[in-house]
């Protein structure tokens, strides 16, 4: 016998397809008292870590009521007049996998008149649906479909996925059907923010520019005390959007020597150091860079090298065509300055 007495027949009148696989579901009203928050859901997660301890049912109904798309989800369910899609929900438990914050419209609703708004819509997953599956389902509709979880929620789901129920980012790629590297690169500074206590969700894409420059993570591997200081930075506001992070943290990389060396050791600020590296002239890392391949092309081992390649002479004439023309593009630009 269920530990949920079940006012509704035990036949499944619905189904839904899930990876391919179609679920048995039973379509149904229930009492919004059966009812209960799924914790595991990225939103609420958020909310439970902001607080440091698992919330009760009626401070999460609180804490989503407070946020603006709730509230207007409540003026649509009553101008509707209802759901217009049900909430899932997991047999076992009755807890509520998708639709959390309408569960928390309802329940506000409820309140003001209990008899109309009493009773809810519902899809009931079967007891044998298994997690692979759930998470494929909130994955279509929370990352692939409208109703998307920003990047730190999906990220915290696939995070909690992979770190606490072990599964393989191979496998989570493919349940959710993402390439490995999105899962991984999510997956890597969801747990950067966690590590420096970074729970506001609005810096995520920071830390998104931070961790996927490949300038930076060279400097990274060098300085890993720089981490801790662009997080004081970002969390001080002192690097305006994302953007500057990612542009001014690149040149002050690519400036390097005392530039980088101060910036690290917190002597100068963001700005100071941008300017520096500006002043400085990233520009002669391109010099440089343009004189090594002046260097290496002009050398008579290369020229021997590339004209004693008869068999590939279509791929060099392709690419040293495409650098004349480049070069000549260029020159025209620096002729007009």
């Amino acid at each position: 016998m269920n530990k949920f007495t079940q006012p509704f027949s035990e036949i499944p009148n619905d189904e839904i397809l899930i990876r391919g696989k179609r679920i048995p579901v039973i379509n149904v009203e229930v009492p919004l008292h059966k009812l209960k928050f799924y914790l595991e859901n990225p939103r609420l997660y958020t909310l439970v870590r902001k607080e440091g301890n698992e919330p009760t049912e009626a401070e999460i109904e609180e804490k989503l009521l407070a946020m603006e798309h709730v509230k207007q989800l409540v003026q649509s369910i009553q101008i509707n007049g209802g759901l217009i899609d049900p909430v899932i929900v997991r047999r076992c438990d009755m807890v509520v996998l998708e639709g959390n914050s309408r569960l928390a419209a309802y329940r506000s609703l409820a309140k003001k008149d209990p008899i109309r708004w009493g009773n809810i819509k519902v899809k009931i997953l079967p007891e044998t649906v298994i997690e692979s599956d759930i998470f494929a389902l909130l994955g279509e509709y929370h990352i692939h479909g409208k109703s998307n979880w920003i990047p730190f929620e999906q990220a915290g789901y696939l995070y909690r996925r992979h770190t606490n129920q072990g599964i393989p980012i191979a496998t989570l790629a493919k349940e959710i059907n993402l390439p490995k590297g999105q899962v991984n690169h999510l997956i890597d500074v969801h747990e950067f923010m966690l590590k420096h206590h970074e729970y506001e969700t609005a810096r995520w894409s920071y830390y998104d520019e931070y961790l996927k420059g490949r300038i930076i993570g060279k400097v990274r591997l060098d300085y890993p005390e720089m981490d801790s200081v662009v997080v004081k930075k970002i969390q001080a506001n002192e690097i305006p959007t994302a953007m500057d992070l990612r542009e001014g943290l690149k040149n002050i990389c690519q400036a390097g020597g005392k530039t980088l060396n101060r910036f690290i050791e917190e002597k100068i600020d963001f700005d100071q150091a941008r300017d520096a590296a500006d002043r400085k002239g990233v520009s002669d890392v391109m010099v440089r860079t343009l004189s090594k391949f002046r260097i290496w092309l002009l050398d008579n081992d290369t020229v021997e090298d590339i004209v004693g390649q008869p068999n590939r002479k279509p791929n060099f004439k392709y690419e040293l065509e495409h650098i004349q023309k480049q070069c000549a593009k260029i020159l025209k630009q620096l002729d007009r300055i």
